[in-house]
């Protein structure tokens, strides 16, 4: 079974609301960006059940997006962050749909934390030498930071995916 064009279509929209959403933080110029756009692919991968390459597909789109508007330390790192993000949420929604009432909102949790986190890795190895210069040598100073960010990040994206799931969902099951 392929994606169907209503689905290409929600997908779309959710991106295109998450990369607003990501535009307007990154335009407030703070040293780490909050990413909306992990709150609004995974509501698309919850709510349309793509396979797993069409996944791939969605993470590859939100990374690029995510790179493209970022202001943070390494933008390409979005790129692998985005794409694990929306694996980690396509098996971990795959794995609690039917087993507990909160699926949407613990899978968008933890595909926060491993996008953010993941993100935060693959830009430390890569510019290591700016963080430390930034934050005055103390690496121990960004984690902090980064880890708050992240965290509080994972915690609005979740109540906003439960926000969204119940209506969006209605929405579809009529259309």
């Amino acid at each position: 079974m392929h994606i169907k064009s209503k689905d290409i279509a929600i997908v779309g929209i959710l991106l295109a609301i998450g990369a607003i959403l990501r535009y307007f933080l990154a335009m407030l110029q703070t040293p780490l960006t909050p990413n909306m756009i992990i709150a609004f692919y995974c509501l698309a991968i919850i709510l349309i059940r793509p396979e797993v390459f069409e996944v791939l597909g969605i993470g590859i789109v939100a990374g690029i997006l995510s790179m493209l508007i970022s202001s943070s330390m390494f933008p390409p790192a979005n790129l692998i962050s985005e794409l694990l993000g929306a694996l980690v949420c396509f098996a971990l929604y795959a794995v609690l749909m039917n087993r507990i009432k909160l699926a949407p909102t613990v899978t968008i949790f933890i595909t926060t934390l491993v996008s953010g986190f993941s993100f935060a890795a693959i830009a430390i190895i890569f510019v290591s030498a700016n963080v430390l210069k930034k934050y005055n040598g103390d690496m121990w100073s960004f984690v902090v930071v980064f880890v708050q960010i992240v965290v509080i990040t994972a915690i609005f994206n979740a109540i906003i995916v439960q926000i969204l799931y119940r209506p969006s969902s209605q929405m579809l099951s009529r259309g």
